[in-house]
């Protein structure tokens, strides 16, 4: 008998980087395995955020249901923290959702404005999440190319060197866009788009009425100044739905609470939307989140956590030099892209088919899985097949890891200096 057909959406789709990556770990003769790939967090959450969850988890009204946009302690400690960094009141009644992780928020923004047809215009490298969620609801996927520096394979650079070309951006734009997903800080690049980026962008977005996606969730993770786009202008403001996360403010992205800011006119249909898919958000960690919000401003959590990752990201770039291997320096989140141009597999490598088949970077992850014992993410995972070129030298390394996890992943990594030319 025939089995029952999937839908399109999830059918004929590729093997994903995690699968591929998980495989070369199982098979690799270098045990176990210092994972730099996945940007999960390698240390407990801060006491306060602990404790408080457990003081959560012992009062009945903190085990039910919590209203569907937020529990109320958790949306006004928000508008209280987004008042301040948006420079303006946030009604926490009217302008602020919960939503069950910062991706289900996205979901949940696209599946409130975007109709089969629409198109959603996304910088590559991207978060590969966007695509699938733009898609389930019918949305056409547009893409523009962040530019890496041309010097980026001989010449370690930052992250404001991969540029956006505004040109190319406003040609991507039709009758049909109807949003523009905006990362920054970026994933995998780290970049922080500047206010003049930001303009260029919001006053294409003014100028067509188009609504901006600004995925935020790096944004207490950051080494130079960072701009808000809906801090610009009351025009930007008005098109600006803005993303948050508890798991990268807080180190704590299994517990899947996120949130997004925004006017009324764009929040209550993305709040219906967050309705329809998971009607509410795990309770207990809204109130705990809601303390860390209230407590982070007071107890100097907030610059502490940049002083510690800024920390690690310098701990494990020093290896980057001994090797002469170039990278992007970030300037926000907690991924670190290395270009890789220099290390020469051996010629007649063995690699299965579904690593063959793919990108020089996919390659690259799996020889330093099984030769070096470290596990990186190929960032063209990220990209469409046709700018896969971008990235192809490049591994993504993610630095919020115990100290001593770094520590054996670059003594590993010493073991890439008999193969780099």
């Amino acid at each position: 008998m025939e089995n029952p057909r999937p839908a399109a959406r999830v059918a004929g789709r590729k093997e994903d980087v995690w699968s591929i990556v998980n495989s070369a770990a199982a098979s690799s003769p270098k045990q176990p395995i210092v994972n730099m790939g996945q940007g999960f967090f390698g240390y407990a959450p801060p006491q306060f955020i602990v404790d408080a969850a457990i003081d959560a988890l012992k009062t009945v009204e903190c085990n039910q249901y919590s209203p569907t946009r937020g529990r109320p302690r958790l949306k006004k400690a928000l508008a209280g923290a987004y008042s301040e960094w948006l420079g303006k009141p946030i009604n926490p009644d009217t302008e602020v959702t919960v939503t069950t992780g910062a991706n289900e928020g996205i979901l949940s923004a696209f599946m409130a404005f975007i109709e089969p047809g629409d198109e959603v215009i996304v910088f590559e490298p991207f978060f590969d999440q966007y695509l699938s969620n733009i898609e389930m609801p019918g949305g056409k996927v547009v893409y523009v190319p962040l530019h890496p520096p041309k010097n980026g394979a001989t010449q370690t650079t930052s992250s404001s060197e991969w540029t956006l070309d505004i040109k190319e951006l406003e040609a991507a734009i039709t009758p049909k866009t109807k949003m523009i997903v905006l990362n920054t800080p970026h994933n995998p690049i780290g970049k922080i788009f500047s206010k003049e980026e930001l303009t260029s962008i919001g006053d294409l977005c003014v100028k067509s009425n188009i609504i901006i996606l600004s995925d935020e969730v790096y944004d207490t993770l950051y080494y130079t100044p960072f701009t808000r786009i809906a801090t610009l202008s009351p025009e930007y403001a008005r098109l600006t739905l803005t993303v948050g996360s508890a798991g990268k403010s807080f180190y704590v992205t299994g517990w899947r609470v996120g949130w997004l800011i925004g006017p009324q006119h764009l929040i209550d249909y993305v709040a219906a939307a967050h309705t329809r898919i998971c009607y509410t958000t795990v309770s207990p960690l809204q109130e705990a989140i809601a303390v860390g919000f209230e407590q982070a401003p007071h107890n100097g959590f907030w610059p502490e956590s940049r002083k510690s990752l800024k920390s690690k990201m310098d701990r494990l770039n020093s290896v980057w030099s001994e090797l002469d291997l170039p990278f992007t320096d970030p300037e926000g989140g907690y991924f670190v892209l290395v270009n890789m141009a220099k290390v020469k597999i051996p010629e007649g490598y063995d690699f299965p088919p579904h690593v063959a088949s793919r990108p020089r970077d996919f390659k690259l992850c799996w020889f330093l899985i099984q030769e070096i014992g470290v596990a990186a993410i190929p960032p063209s995972e990220f990209c469409t097949d046709e700018n896969a070129g971008l990235v192809q030298d490049y591994l993504r390394f993610a630095v919020c890891k115990e100290d001593s996890v770094l520590e054996s992943a670059k003594e590993r990594l010493r073991g890439l200096k008999k193969f780099i030319e």
